[in-house]
C-alpha cells in the first residue's frame, strides 16, 4: 500500500493503541444486526403523504411502541404516543390546550418523557452508543444519556434522576426535550432510506421532498423518468424544459416553476395570450379541494398549448440528428395534412380535434417562431440560474443513479429493456452495441456528462437525457413510444395506447428476474429486484410481489392522480435483519386527521422474504466498506507499529 497514504493515516491514529481500538470497534460493528432499510417510490410531489410515511417508518414506530407498552397502555394511549412521535410540535400544542392546569400538564410531561426514554434503547438496540449519541438532540445529550443509562440498584440516585426531569419541566424545556426525543426515535427506526424514483411532477410540493431528503441522515435515489426530465432541463435540454413546464401546466402546478424556483413565466404567458384561446383538452387537471379561478384556468390553458407546441417542434431536430434513436415515426408535425386537418400515422389517417396550430407554418411545421425561440432562451437562462433548483439538482446527481446494487438487491425505477423472448434489448450508440447493465451504464455516463457541461445544449449527451424520457430502449420509459400528441389531438383512443416493453409481463417469471440479477452480478438465490414506475392496480387484484418473491413493485399510487386506478395510496418496503415486509397505505387525507385520531393510514403488511439467519452488518454494503477500513488499519499496524 502507498506509504504516503499510510503516513497521512498515521496522523489520525498516532499510536498503536488507537489503531487497535478502532479495529476492535469496527470488528464488533460487523456483528451487529443490519439496520432497517426503508424503500419508497413514485412520490410525485406528494410531500404531506411522504412526510407521514417517513415519520411513522411505514408503521415501525407504532410497532416498537406496542412491543414495549402493549401490557401497560390502551390502544388509544398507544395511538396518542405514536402521534406524539410523528408530530411532536403539533401534538404537544393540542395536549397543552386539553389540560386545565399546570399540575396536570407536568404529570403528562413526566409520564411521556419516561415513555420516550424507555423507547429509545429499544429502537437503538442495533446501534453503537456512538451512533446513538449522534442521533440525540445536541443540547440535551448529557441529560438524555444520564437518563438512558441510569443505574439505581441501591436507590442512591432516585432523587437525582427525578430532579433532572423536574428541572427540565420547571425551566420550560420539556417541549424541546420531547420534540428532540421524537425526532431521535424517527431517525433510529430507519437506518437508511431508498427513493426508487420520481420525486417530481404531478403533485404540488416536490421541492419540499427534496429539502427533506437533503437533510435526511442516510439516503440514496434511483432516478425516475420525471427526475431525469428535470435534470435534463437544468443540463441545457430545451425539450426537457418544455416538457416539465407542460406537465406543471397540465396539473395546475406552475407555482413550482415560478414561485418555488423563481423562473419568470411572463414571456411565455405573453406568447400564449397572443396566439391561443380556450381549448378543453388543455385545461388543467384540478384535484378535489383545489380552488382556481376561471381566469387562472384560462391562463394555464393557454400556457399549456403554447409550451406543448414548442415541445413538439423541439423534438423534430433531435429525432433527425440522432438516427440511432429510431424515432422517425414521431415526426408527427410533418405528417399533418393542414388543409384537411388530419394526420396519417403508420398508414392510417385520423381526423384532428382541439388543434392549436396558430404558430405552425404548414410549409415548415417544425420551425420555431422567433418569439418562441426568445421565450425558450429566457426560460433556459432562468432555470440554469435558479439557486434553489441548482441545489436540488446537484443533490439528485450526488445521491442518485439509474440503478443501485445495495445489500444484494437491485433497485431500479423503470425496467431492463427486454425482447419478447426475455433477451436483453440491444441499442447501437456511436457504433457500439449495448444491452442490460452495460446499456444503463452508458445512459448514466451521458446524463452525468450533460449535467457537467450545461453549456453544450445540442450534443448527444443532452439529447440522450430526452431519449431516457421517451425512447423505446430507455430503462426509465419502457414503452414503444410516448403518445402525448395523439392524446391531445386524436379522438380514437387506440392511438393513445402506449405499448409497454415485454419486461413488464416477463418480470412475472422467476427465471427472467434471476437472469437480470445475474447480469448485474448479484446472487439470484438471495437477491430481489425492487421496482417502481408502473402503478400496481391492487383494486384489480394485481400482486406487487412477483416471480416467487424475486420482484417487488412498490409504486402503488402516492400520486393522487393514480389512486382511483390503484385503489390504494402507495406501497413502501421495509428490509431489516429478519427479512422484507411490504406495506400498503390507505389514502392520506391530512396531518390534522392523524393528530385527531392517530390513524396511520396503513393497511396490510405482507411478508416478502424471511431470513433464515438474522442478517448482520458484515453481509451489507456498509459491511464491505468496514472490512476495507479494517484491512487498511491492519496495513498501518504492520507498517508503523510491528516493524
Amino acid at each position: 500500500m502507498n506509504t504516503k497514504f499510510l503516513d497521512l493515516l498515521a496522523q489520525k491514529y498516532d499510536s498503536e493503541e488507537k489503531v487497535v481500538t478502532e479495529i476492535i470497534n469496527l470488528e464488533a460493528i460487523l456483528n451487529l444486526p443490519k439496520g432497517t432499510e426503508h424503500f419508497v417510490s413514485d412520490l410525485h410531489g406528494e410531500y404531506q403523504a411522504f412526510q407521514h410515511v417517513l415519520r411513522n417508518g411505514s408503521g415501525k414506530v407504532k410497532e416498537k411502541i406496542k412491543d414495549i407498552f402493549k401490557e401497560e397502555l390502551s390502544e388509544q394511549e398507544i395511538n396518542e404516543f405514536a402521534t406524539l412521535v410523528y408530530y411532536p410540535d403539533e401534538k404537544i400544542q393540542l395536549i397543552k390546550n386539553s389540560f386545565d392546569n399546570d399540575e396536570e400538564l407536568n404529570e403528562w410531561y413526566k409520564k411521556f418523557i419516561e415513555y420516550m426514554i424507555r423507547l429509545i434503547p429499544y429502537t437503538s438496540s442495533k446501534y453503537t452508543r456512538t451512533k446513538l449519541r449522534k442521533a440525540l438532540p445536541n443540547q440535551f445529550v448529557f441529560i438524555i444519556e444520564e437518563l438512558l443509562y441510569k443505574t439505581d440498584e441501591y436507590s442512591n440516585k432516585k432523587g437525582y434522576y427525578s430532579s433532572i426531569v423536574e428541572q427540565i419541566i420547571s425551566l420550560g424545556q420539556a417541549d424541546k426535550l420531547i420534540i428532540g426525543l421524537a425526532y431521535t426515535i424517527q431517525r433510529l427506526i430507519v437506518d437508511h432510506l431508498h427513493v426508487v424514483g420520481d420525486i417530481y411532477d404531478r403533485g404540488p410540493e416536490p421541492d419540499k421532498i427534496m429539502d427533506t431528503l437533503i437533510n435526511y441522515h442516510s439516503v440514496d435515489i434511483q432516478w425516475g423518468n420525471h427526475d431525469v426530465l428535470w435534470i435534463g432541463a437544468f443540463a441545457g435540454s430545451k425539450v426537457c424544459l418544455a416538457n416539465i413546464i407542460r406537465i406543471c401546466a397540465r396539473y395546475a402546478n406552475l407555482d413550482i416553476i415560478e414561485d418555488v424556483y423563481g423562473i419568470n413565466l411572463r414571456p411565455l404567458l405573453n406568447l400564449a395570450e397572443k396566439y391561443y384561446e380556450d381549448n378543453p383538452v388543455f385545461r388543467p387537471k384540478i384535484q378535489a379541494g383545489e380552488d382556481i379561478s376561471d381566469y387562472e384556468k384560462l391562463q394555464i390553458t393557454k400556457i399549456h398549448q403554447a409550451i406543448a407546441m414548442i415541445q413538439f417542434k423541439l423534438e423534430s431536430p433531435i429525432i433527425k440528428r440522432r438516427p440511432c434513436f429510431h424515432m422517425d415515426e414521431r415526426l408527427l408535425l410533418e405528417k399533418i395534412n393542414f388543409n384537411e386537418n388530419e394526420i396519417t400515422i403508420r398508414g392510417t389517417t385520423y381526423s384532428l380535434e382541439n388543434t392549436c396550430f396558430a404558430t405552425v407554418d404548414p410549409n415548415n411545421p417544425t420551425k420555431l417562431l422567433e418569439e418562441e425561440k426568445q421565450v425558450m432562451d429566457k426560460l433556459l437562462f432562468s432555470i440554469q440560474h435558479s439557486e434553489k433548483l441548482a441545489r436540488h439538482m446537484k443533490f439528485l446527481m450526488k445521491k442518485g443513479s439509474l440503478y443501485l446494487k445495495y445489500n444484494g438487491n437491485l433497485l431500479i425505477h423503470g425496467c431492463i429493456p427486454l425482447d419478447e423472448n426475455g433477451n436483453m434489448e440491444k441499442m447501437v450508440i456511436e457504433g457500439n452495441t449495448y444491452a442490460g447493465r452495460e446499456l444503463l451504464d452508458v445512459f448514466e455516463r451521458y446524463v452525468r456528462y450533460a449535467f457537467a457541461h450545461p453549456e453544450e445544449i445540442d450534443d448527444l449527451a443532452t439529447d440522450m437525457i430526452w431519449y431516457l424520457w421517451t425512447g423505446e430502449y430507455s430503462s426509465l420509459f419502457g414503452k414503444r413510444e410516448m403518445t402525448t400528441f395523439e392524446r391531445y389531438f386524436i379522438k380514437d383512443k387506440k392511438t393513445h395506447k402506449e405499448i409497454k416493453n415485454p419486461y413488464y409481463y416477463l418480470r412475472e417469471q422467476e427465471e427472467i428476474c434471476r437472469n437480470i440479477l445475474a447480469d448485474f452480478e448479484l446472487d439470484p438465490e438471495q437477491g430481489h429486484i425492487i421496482n417502481g414506475h408502473t402503478p400496481v392496480k391492487e383494486i384489480e387484484g394485481e400482486n406487487p410481489v412477483k416471480a416467487n418473491g424475486k420482484m417487488v413493485v412498490i409504486d402503488g399510487g402516492f400520486s393522487k392522480a393514480y389512486q382511483s386506478t390503484t385503489g390504494i395510496a402507495g406501497y413502501t418496503l421495509l428490509f431489516n435483519s429478519f427479512g422484507m415486509q411490504l406495506v400498503a397505505h390507505k389514502k392520506f387525507n391530512s396531518k390534522e386527521d392523524v393528530l385527531k385520531d392517530g390513524n396511520d393510514v396503513l393497511s396490510v403488511k405482507r411478508l416478502v422474504d424471511e431470513e433464515l439467519e438474522r442478517k448482520k452488518v458484515r453481509e451489507t454494503n456498509v459491511g464491505e466498506e468496514i472490512l476495507q477500513e479494517i484491512s487498511i488499519l491492519k496495513s498501518l499496524m504492520e507498517y508503523r507499529y510491528m516493524n
